[in-house]
């Protein structure tokens, strides 16, 4: 549905946390283009470049004004540009999977989208320059190559490790190679790079480079992956989860999750402020079955037999 260019372009509606950086906008597509299986939007988006960091991601509403679906789909930043002909932008990738992704990716140049962003906690960046790796699943790897760009501004080096089941569902490939000192890419079935699993490469990548940091993002299965081959190889790893977040503003309690602290006491924390990333090490990846997160009887605030 095409909503029309709003009045003097995009402008800001309001602040959904002010104390926070949050803002909220009712932002303009300018640019849509299929990449494989996703859909790059080009969104201008006022006051969202200049706060957002590598990791942090943008909630958007879904179905128009007059739409039934009352909760917003939330996306990984993948790039920002604070200025520009339009004002300044945001990037975004997008997987259609159903009614609210499949409303998006059919926006074309001129449709409006209202954008809450940018939310929750951006990867933590090396205070010296460190070798790094950076592994990316599917269109996971969408914020990884503004992380890149960021360390390596810093001095890092960047090796870049890219899967997926098929080469059709691989992101940023070519931008990969522009962004990073070196690129594996694994795919499920062989049909681009090596056949199999980004956790079958990583111990020659961690061997080879000597990482001391690994950030992902990805299914939560590659990033359990990730964590562990980079525990073995002496590497703090900082994972960007998915799950599910239906308000992405710590409202809805539909995203927690088992993560321990400093003191190794678990709580069920809310990946959208938490997170998105954490400490793989401190994720407790035992409570996740078949996709879906259970709660540890040893958490804070764990049901008791018996009752509570």
């Amino acid at each position: 549905m095409s909503a029309g260019r709003p009045e003097g372009g995009a402008r800001p509606i309001g602040a959904a946390r002010p104390d926070s950086g949050v803002v909220q906008v009712s932002g303009e597509v300018i640019a849509t283009r299929r990449v494989g299986a996703y859909h790059h939007l080009t969104i201008v988006a006022p006051g969202v470049a200049e706060l957002a960091r590598p990791g942090q991601f943008a909630a958007l509403a879904v179905g128009g004004p007059t739409t039934g679906n009352l909760l917003r789909r939330s996306f990984s930043i993948h790039k920002v540009s604070p200025s520009g002909t339009y004002g300044g932008t945001l990037d975004l990738v997008i997987a259609a999977k159903g009614p609210g992704t499949e409303w998006l990716a059919a926006l074309r140049a001129h449709d409006a989208v209202d954008v809450v962003a940018p939310l929750g906690r951006p990867f933590p960046l090396p205070t010296e320059p460190v070798a790094t790796v950076l592994v990316g699943g599917g269109y996971g790897s969408a914020p990884l190559f503004w992380l890149a760009d960021v360390l390596r501004e810093r001095g890092c080096t960047v090796e870049m490790v890219l899967g997926a089941a098929s080469e059709d569902r691989l992101f940023g490939v070519v931008e990969a190679r522009r962004a990073a000192d070196g690129v594996t890419v694994t795919t499920d079935d062989g049909s681009a790079g090596h056949k199999g699993w980004v956790s079958d490469v990583l111990p020659e990548v961690f061997e080879r480079t000597g990482a001391a940091v690994a950030y992902a993002c990805g299914p939560m299965g590659m990033l359990q992956s990730v964590t562990r081959v980079a525990g073995e190889h002496g590497a703090v790893a900082q994972v960007a989860v998915e799950e599910a977040m239906a308000c992405g503003v710590g409202v809805c309690m539909t995203c927690v999750m088992p993560v321990r602290d400093k003191e190794g006491v678990t709580k069920m924390v809310r990946s959208c402020v938490e997170g998105p990333v954490f400490r793989g090490d401190r994720i407790r990846w035992e409570a996740f079955h078949d996709g879906v997160c259970g709660v540890p009887a040893d958490a804070v605030g764990a049901p008791r037999v018996g009752g509570h």
